[in-house]
């Protein structure tokens, strides 16, 4: 039996909780929610670390940011970890990327045959966090600049990079059909929208109103933040500084607009598939790494564990294999390795480490887990901050911090904090049992700390002398483009014709 053909399709910083398929929303995702409406949609998702690199270390690895050593946006992405660009390509998939994976260290492959693109942001060592200097704010750090610049545009560099993410990765599609249709592949498209900045050409900007633009919901004085809240806050150099309403409802409509222009290219993507016959045998999985606060509890961007910055999109689309449904249990995008190794028709190796767990089962509707485990190392940290998600209760742990207990049944905003109240001290207790047998969480600061350390020396280092990039650099050999005289003109043309004469 062919194994079948995976296009798994990420967007950046996308807010699960605004998407039109999963609560009433101004959004406007046609693709998207006819995807959602056609497969199983996974309801309570989440990232394991709500920050770019260390969520999507995870997620191609299958383990928890502490053990790969995934603690920042600056962090070494070791090359002996094994990722599903592995195990896909050891059952014969032909496996390539196009576009954000934000891979960090002189690796820019990772199992991927072919990366089609370059990557958005730096490989290097320069976005490395300091808890030595917990109280310095580096210049790399969010600003609200993205806020208070927000509003229509012509062209951003992320306008540029995600128009040539869809575009190479749609080419390498129809040369998939041309060239090898009888090898299955696993094409991961990775889009940087609509991660701020909050700017978006005017065809999506004008596809709302001001009127369509909900204010954030809730709002905490500074002072009455939590203190990863309040930490957070002089992170992205908001602490004292309240923002114009018209701004915040800019950065809003801004950011719908983005997720449009995303759920745009995801039909371009479908278009392809369907004119090159691709789509009965394709997979497609729908994901990404991480939220956006968008000024809910007066917090921008991510870096907390509250559902708008934690909870991602997921949905698996396969009507032939899969019927319409939806998951209620809490799951992870660490439980993504093993489920397309799955759909893949191959076997885990069990003598490597693993912590995903498949969702074959909640696909198959036969349920499965409900549980969530979450890592933080990075910015607004000084010591490691949990999260575990169970059942109805979410439980934020740092032992510096005081703990958050959070009963999302009751009270999906996260407002009260039940680790105060009397009536639960029973289930406070068990939870900070768990963590606390989970995790070393003196040992993970250390190495947290001595990874930062040995990342920002080398990064200073290799400032000085002669710049060797470790940024991919994508090769197209241009003596084998169009037409050449070493190439029959005849045979050229047929070959490049889909479908052929």
């Amino acid at each position: 039996m062919k194994r079948p053909n995976i296009l798994f399709i990420m967007a950046d910083q996308m807010a699960a909780p605004m998407l039109p398929f999963y609560a009433p929303s101004p959004i406007k995702m046609p693709n998207l929610s006819r995807l959602a409406a056609e497969g199983v949609v996974f309801d309570s998702a989440y990232c394991n670390s709500p920050l770019c690199a260390p969520s999507r270390f995870t997620l191609v690895s299958g383990q928890l940011p502490s053990k790969i050593g995934a603690y920042d946006n600056a962090a070494d992405f070791p090359a002996d970890v094994p990722t599903y660009a592995h195990y896909l390509r050891r059952l014969g998939y032909r496996t390539a990327l196009s576009g954000k994976m934000h891979f960090c260290g002189p690796d820019q492959l990772h199992g991927y045959e072919e990366r089609l693109t370059s990557d958005i942001y730096p490989a290097d060592y320069g976005w490395a966090v300091n808890w030595d200097e917990p109280d310095v704010r580096p210049s790399w750090y969010h600003n609200m600049s993205s806020v208070l610049q927000a509003g229509p545009c012509v062209r951003t560099n992320q306008l540029d990079f995600d128009d040539e993410v869809v575009f190479k990765a749609r080419q390498y599609l129809y040369d998939h059909v041309r060239e090898r249709a009888g090898q299955p592949f696993c094409l991961t498209v990775s889009l940087t929208h609509p991660h701020d900045p909050y700017t978006i050409p005017a065809e999506y900007w004008d596809r709302y109103d001001d009127a369509d633009i909900p204010l954030p919901r809730v709002q905490f004085a500074d002072a009455e933040q939590d203190p990863h809240s309040q930490r957070l806050l002089k992170v992205i150099d908001l602490w004292g500084k309240p923002l114009p309403e018209a701004k915040i409802r800019d950065a809003r409509r801004a950011y719908f607009g983005a997720c449009s222009y995303v759920d745009d290219q995801i039909g371009a993507l479908l278009k392809t598939l369907n004119e090159c016959q691709l789509a009965e045998d394709t997979i497609v999985v729908f994901s990404g790494d991480h939220g956006d606060m968008l000024g809910e509890r007066g917090l921008w961007y991510k870096m907390h564990w509250f559902e708008m910055a934690a909870r991602v999109p997921l949905l698996v689309h396969a009507p032939s294999r899969f019927q319409a449904q939806r998951v209620s249990e809490s799951v992870s995008t660490v439980d993504l390795l093993p489920t397309l190794v799955e759909l893949a028709g191959g076997e885990l190796d069990n003598s490597l480490p693993l912590d995903g767990r498949s969702l074959l089962s909640h696909l198959q509707g036969r349920g499965g887990h409900d549980e969530v485990l979450g890592e933080y190392m990075a910015e607004g940290t000084t010591s490691p901050l949990m999260m575990i998600r169970r059942g109805q209760y979410k439980f934020i742990f740092s032992e510096e911090d005081p703990c958050l207990l959070l009963d999302l049944a009751n009270d999906p905003q996260e407002l009260e904090n039940l680790a105060t109240s009397a009536d639960h001290q029973t289930l406070l207790t068990a939870f900070l049992d768990e963590a606390r047998a989970r995790w070393d969480l003196a040992a993970i600061a250390e190495a947290t700390i001595a990874s930062q350390r040995r990342r920002r020396f080398v990064a200073e280092a290799l400032t000085h002398g002669k710049l060797k990039s470790w940024d991919h650099q994508p090769f197209v050999d241009a003596s084998q483009q169009y037409m050449r005289n070493h190439i029959d003109l005849d045979d050229l043309e047929r070959r490049a014709r889909f479908p052929q004469p």
